[in-house]
């Protein structure tokens, strides 16, 4: 399984910025001491450039950011100062994900070490993310004619805002968003399916949301892909989460949304996205057990020949009953 990262690409932040930079590099290395993949499997990926960005976001924005003319309360919204180095990171996170869309439609899975830049919509960036990965990812996948429908599968305790707005006049891309109801952003935009959690929701209650979410998007959507934006955050020791889900809830979500998509031959491209835990080795150690499931997935799942069946066919199964098997 390939696996993409860039944590190498640092933006500059302020001292004391409550933003984990530092879990990404944790992160690869987590994965190869625990043997998931081998050095050999990581690779840095091309940034996006602007024509890929744009079929995502207003040209004028990426005009801004790109040439540093973002206003004050446009950098206010995003969180992060304005750099050359902002730039290169943001078009290198969305290249992972580009990136690994390409490997996961050739082997069955892959992940991107970072992305899951969700609140980025068309015309704005908001709550750290510039670009939209999933988005800039789904449309490059379309343009390329290797897919025809995409999921976004967003598990994040943070709506997916920014990709409900950018796909929310396109029937060829399914967006799920489970998420803590009463938690940032505070004025929802509409998915496909919106799944709004209570404060204080713990484990059965969002394994119970994820499946049902899981089964629609594959009986409605009928994806050739999925974007799976994973999050830590639903963390109960996740500073900005609200949730209360273990570490155990979390990975076994994992184990459902890989298992599911592998068995019915869906690809799958797991994004990191949020993760604020007061321990940092707790985001990484969640993080790493999506990674795991990913992996794992490869092995649950189908050859290239079997995906290439399950599309052409158009995943006839009742793939809601496939889902709710676990």
């Amino acid at each position: 399984m390939k696996l993409f990262y860039c944590d190498h690409f640092v933006l500059p932040l302020p001292e004391g910025h409550r933003f984990p930079m530092q879990k990404y590099a944790l992160l690869r290395e987590r994965i190869v001491e625990a043997g998931i993949a081998a050095a050999d499997d990581l690779h840095v990926p091309p940034p996006v450039t602007d024509r890929e960005i744009e079929r995502a976001h207003a040209t004028s924005y990426v005009r801004r950011v790109v040439n540093g003319g973002l206003t004050g309360e446009e950098i206010r919204r995003i969180g992060f100062p304005w750099s050359p180095q902002l730039v290169e990171r943001s078009r290198r996170s969305a290249g992972g994900t580009v990136a690994a869309c390409r490997a996961a439609l050739e082997d069955g899975a892959s992940a991107n070490l970072a992305g899951g830049t969700h609140h980025a919509s068309r015309t704005h960036g908001e709550g750290f993310c510039v670009f939209n990965d999933s988005a800039i990812a789904a449309r490059a996948m379309q343009a390329e004619r290797r897919v025809e429908r995409v999921a976004v599968l967003d598990c994040d305790v943070h709506q997916g805002n920014g990709t409900a707005d950018i796909f929310a006049d396109d029937p060829t891309v399914f967006t799920l968003s489970i998420h803590g109801a009463h938690n940032f952003p505070f004025h929802k935009a509409r998915s496909d399916l919106d799944i709004g959690l209570p404060d204080g929701a713990e484990d059965d209650e969002y394994l119970a949301a994820v499946q049902r979410g899981l089964g629609t998007a594959l009986e409605t959507g009928r994806p050739d892909l999925a974007i799976y934006v994973s999050g830590a955050d639903p963390f109960v020791g996740d500073r900005l989460g609200r949730l209360n889900v273990s570490r155990a809830g979390l990975a076994e979500r994992d184990r459902l949304v890989c298992d599911t998509l592998a068995r019915v031959g869906v690809p799958v491209v797991a994004v990191m996205a949020g993760g604020y835990a007061t321990e940092i080795d707790a985001t990484v150690a969640i993080h790493l057990e999506t990674v795991r499931a990913v992996a794992r997935g490869t092995v649950v799942g189908i050859a290239r020949t079997g995906l290439e069946t399950a599309v052409a066919r158009g995943h006839p199964a009742p793939l809601a009953s496939v889902a709710s098997q676990g």
